[in-house]
């Protein structure tokens, strides 16, 4: 199985000045998590997508892929759209029974259960970083889009 990991804009102020002291009170920096990744790289797989489960541990990356829907699913889902630098375009949560549009410049979609992308810090304009055991699954879903 694959892992993902997350990098990117953090949220809160843009700059801070320089000579500002540490504050105290702001949380420590974020460690990137390793997040459990299936990958669907075929038609068949990309199809089937999460329908049918009633969870998913981690996420599943569909590539290619610029949309998803939800018709037939059994809980809420978070989807995030990737550019072909596996850049994250925009994030949102799907109900079940939905359609949703696609993004014309997305290449990939990674689906999760609701909640999960905010947890891990996965956000417009943050980048995916996508390790397989098998060799650079980040490679091949560069290629594939």
């Amino acid at each position: 199985m694959a892992t993902m990991t997350v990098s990117g804009p953090v949220p809160g102020p843009a700059e801070v000045p320089p000579g500002t002291p540490p504050d105290p009170s702001a949380p420590p920096p974020r460690i990137p998590l390793e997040i459990p990744l299936e990958i669907a790289d075929s038609a068949r797989a990309r199809r089937r997508g999460l329908l049918g489960r009633t969870g998913v541990t981690g996420a599943l990356l569909l590539s290619p892929a610029n949309g998803v829907h939800t018709l037939g699913m059994r809980f809420a889902i978070d989807v995030a759209y990737l550019d072909r630098e596996l850049r994250v375009l925009a994030v949102r949560t799907m109900r079940p029974g939905r359609l949703g549009l696609p993004r014309l410049r997305a290449r990939h979609v990674i689906e999760a259960e609701a909640g999960a992308m905010a947890r891990w810090g996965v956000r417009r304009g943050a980048r995916i970083a996508v390790r397989g055991a098998g060799g650079d699954a980040g490679a091949a879903a560069r290629r594939a889009g």
